[in-house]
């Protein structure tokens, strides 16, 4: 595995050091990251220059690499999440968007699904294995079945939903990228089987990815050590981010429209919630997951300043060096094949 990264998505702004990323890429240094995660920002990177030049990805590599920095992925969340948008939120939505396609939801998708095919292509330039998006949602406002939903909503929402990320995957298999969707609420991947019936849709495809990030399962009070153990194969991307629930008899689940701050469910910055890492890291360390440990903080207490600094001994911390020799090594007997044989009371000249 490898760390401390820190996705960058929550820190960018117009006030050094978080103007520019050389500035951000020298503040992260200074705070002991190894790593950035960026997200597909006009004001961080030119996609489409990314996609098209060598020269200027190798240029943006070679400025990281003077502050110590290595780009761990691009995330293209806002730019998936209008690849499939239900109408109920189209007004919202538009907000992730150039104001030349606001109120046209089908120029809008035209636009989104053209800047992940770029990420995807950028990627393969910068020499990154895998990229961090989310899958949209055509069938969120449904997730609660009540009114009842009518036979057939929910597999034909997940049909268009592969119809439109199948072509994007297969740009992704070109370019030798895993596109790693999070598992979010609000998404149509938000769970196990949300992501079951996905992964059957698109035929398995083999670059569609998971981004395992726990804080949504505390929040959905799903078990995110038995996820690692059913969907390790497919864990592309890590954000290291935590959560706490603390349910009354006023508030659970789905938080009663309240506040972040007062909501049963809700992010901390690392340490401070619910979200038992050890676990998780050794588990992950396991099953050979060697991409990053990426910070993303959110948190509806601590200052991001703060979180930030916390954050890469966190995570430095945590990651486990794989031994190259069993622990108990110093007691091997160091025998033959013929005293093997002996000790099972077999004879020694068996083939």
């Amino acid at each position: 595995m490898q760390g401390p990264g820190i996705f960058l998505a929550q820190f960018l702004g117009d006030a050094p050091p978080f103007d520019t990323l050389e500035n951000l890429a020298r503040w992260a240094s200074g705070l002991g990251y190894a790593g950035v995660q960026i997200p597909c920002d006009s004001r961080l990177i030119d996609l489409r220059q990314a996609a098209e030049s060598q020269a200027y990805c190798d240029d943006l590599t070679g400025m990281l690499a003077q502050h110590d920095i290595a780009i761990t992925e691009l995330s293209t969340h806002l730019q998936g999440q209008l690849v499939a948008v239900h109408p109920a939120y189209d007004a919202l939505f538009d907000g992730f968007a150039p104001p030349e396609v606001h109120g046209r939801p089908a120029e809008r998708q035209r636009w989104a699904v053209e800047q992940v095919t770029l990420a995807a292509r950028a990627s393969a330039r910068l020499g990154l294995k895998a990229h961090a998006t989310f899958s949209g949602a055509l069938a969120w406002p449904y997730v609660y079945p009540w009114p009842q939903r009518p036979a057939g909503l929910v597999e034909e929402a997940f049909a268009e939903l592969a119809r439109r990320w199948l072509p994007i995957l297969n740009v992704f298999a070109d370019a030798g990228v895993d596109c790693a969707f999070e598992v979010h609420p609000g998404e149509d991947l938000h769970d196990g089987a949300s992501w079951e019936r996905f992964l059957e849709a698109v035929g398995g495809h083999p670059r569609a990815r998971l981004l395992f990030d726990p804080s949504h399962f505390v929040l959905q009070q799903l078990d995110y050590l038995d996820f690692i153990d059913r969907y390790h194969d497919r864990i592309s991307c890590f954000h290291v981010k935590d959560a706490e629930f603390n349910p009354t008899g006023r508030s659970g689940v789905y938080g009663g429209y309240q506040n972040w701050v007062d909501r049963a469910g809700r992010f901390r910055s690392l340490g401070d919630g619910h979200v038992d890492f050890t676990p998780i890291f050794s588990k992950l360390a396991q099953y050979g997951y060697q991409g990053w440990a990426v910070l993303e903080w959110e948190c509806a207490l601590k200052r991001s300043d703060d979180g930030a600094r916390e954050g890469a001994p966190f995570i430095r911390d945590h990651i486990i060096r794989l031994t190259d020799h069993p622990f108990d090594d110093f007691a091997a007997s160091g025998v033959d094949r013929a005293a093997i044989r002996a000790f099972l009371g077999l004879p020694g000249d068996a083939a």
